[in-house]
């Protein structure tokens, strides 16, 4: 019989099972790109409780309209971080859709002493950025032609990497909380963590 501790997280071989899901739009023409800055996003998830990435799964919507050596640009820059993070594709699942959407659903593992979660921050902690805020402006920005990918090469070079080394630093220091901040903004995530 499966057992679970009050948080929802399942204890398995001395440690927990960590599952994510995380996927998007385009955010830079490059096909190749994008599907490494999604990759490297969805390991964020596993990575901020402290854990490592065993499996990942593809998750595809592409419309039947594009060239299907787009799909295969998307994917491969996936699979290059899906490398990267050590962990191992076991498949996936596709839809079409008007709009190519890419990420992956992630299987991690970390020891039940180890875990972060995104929940007991105290007074008095410090907190810490890994990465620049402003990702969702510039892409917004480039959509509306108002920047070019060229002006902000700098900052898709930066999410397109694996935050395994801040996963590495978190767990030297033992902090009390950590997020990975996406979808809800720096300000959407610091409410979650500060309630």
């Amino acid at each position: 019989m499966e057992t679970r501790d009050d948080a929802g997280y399942v204890p398995f071989g001395g440690g927990l099972l960590l599952q994510t899901a995380d996927f998007f739009t385009p955010i830079v023409d490059d096909p190749y790109r994008f599907g490494q800055i999604a990759a490297a996003n969805a390991f964020s998830d596993i990575y901020a409780m402290g854990g490592e990435p065993l499996t990942a799964l593809n998750l595809v919507a592409f419309p039947c309209s594009l060239d299907l050596g787009i799909l295969r640009e998307i994917l491969a820059g996936g699979q290059s971080r899906i490398e990267e993070a050590g962990a191992r594709l076991c498949g996936g699942h596709s839809v079409q859709d008007e709009e190519p959407k890419y990420g992956l659903s992630v299987t991690g593992w970390v020891e039940e002493d180890r875990i972060v979660r995104n929940t007991g921050a105290r007074v008095g902690d410090a907190l810490v950025l890994t990465k620049p805020l402003g990702l969702g402006i510039l892409t917004t920005a480039l959509k509306r032609d108002l920047v070019s990918e060229a002006e902000i090469e700098d900052a898709v070079e930066v999410v397109s990497h694996l935050n395994r080394g801040a996963r590495d630093a978190l767990r030297d220091v033992g902090v009390s909380a950590a997020t990975d901040v996406t979808g809800y903004g720096f300000l959407g995530h610091l409410s979650e963590m500060l309630e």
